[in-house]
């Protein structure tokens, strides 16, 4: 039994980073936007909306292992060829992002923190919808780890059809 006088020699050690070290800073709207252009007509209409989700991410370093990360997320719902509302939320987040390969950390800052933005910003759009009087709009889950996973093949595969074509010039 240890004497409960004596301080545990694992407090005492001084801590060390052991794996990936990953947090939050910040998570904030960067910019908001709702258009409803053909109101009131769309409210006499029946509802039976064509809806298209457009997504798009960016980031850039602020410093030593910091990141923004910003989560565009456009929603444009029309009825027939006339627009009922066009809603964009910009969601940002600032992360740590401590030392890890190259490749973690990309997935880190393409997948992980997309998917930690993308509740927020589709709480927003869906308190936007709903403060344009239109019927509820509540998004699906999105899958970033896949749509990461997708563009990086895409990337190799670019990689792979340029190398080709660089030897040939060589030659």
């Amino acid at each position: 039994m240890a004497d409960e006088n004596q301080p545990n020699e694992a407090a005492t050690q001084p801590e060390t980073a052991q794996g990936p070290q990953f947090s939050i800073q910040r998570i904030y709207t960067k910019d908001i936007s709702f258009e409803a252009p053909n109101s009131p007509a769309m409210f006499q209409k029946e509802w039976k909306p064509e809806v298209q989700l457009d997504l798009d991410t960016k980031s850039n370093a602020l410093g030593e292992n910091l990141y923004e990360v910003t989560l565009s997320v456009t929603v444009t719902t029309k009825i027939g060829e006339e627009t009922a509302f066009l809603c964009e939320v910009q969601q940002a987040g600032i992360f740590m992002i401590g030392e890890m390969p190259e490749q973690n950390k990309a997935q880190m800052i393409g997948a992980f923190c997309p998917n930690t933005l993308f509740p927020y910003a589709r709480e927003t759009i869906s308190n936007l919808v709903n403060r344009g009087t239109f019927p509820p709009l509540n998004l699906a889950p999105v899958d970033f780890n896949s749509i990461f996973a997708a563009y990086m093949q895409k990337r190799a595969q670019q990689a792979q059809e340029q190398a080709p074509a660089t030897q040939k010039l060589d030659a």
